[in-house]
């Protein structure tokens, strides 16, 4: 068994999120399900994460 913690995950860039954004809304055809919105929030933290993560870059 590793004692390693697990490798985090590779952040997408905020291009790639709002792509994931906008084939949501596309496909639920402009209302989403609880379901569906669930996902929109998650997505919507993680586009957030992935600006502030460029901001950073770019400083």
């Amino acid at each position: 068994m590793s004692t390693f913690p697990p490798a985090p995950a590779p952040v997408r860039s905020p291009d790639a999120v709002n792509a994931d954004i906008r084939a949501l809304w596309q496909c639920s055809g402009g209302r989403l399900s609880p379901e569906g919105e669930a996902t929109y929030q998650r997505l919507l933290v993680e586009w957030a994460s992935a600006m502030h993560g460029g901001m950073a870059e770019a400083a």
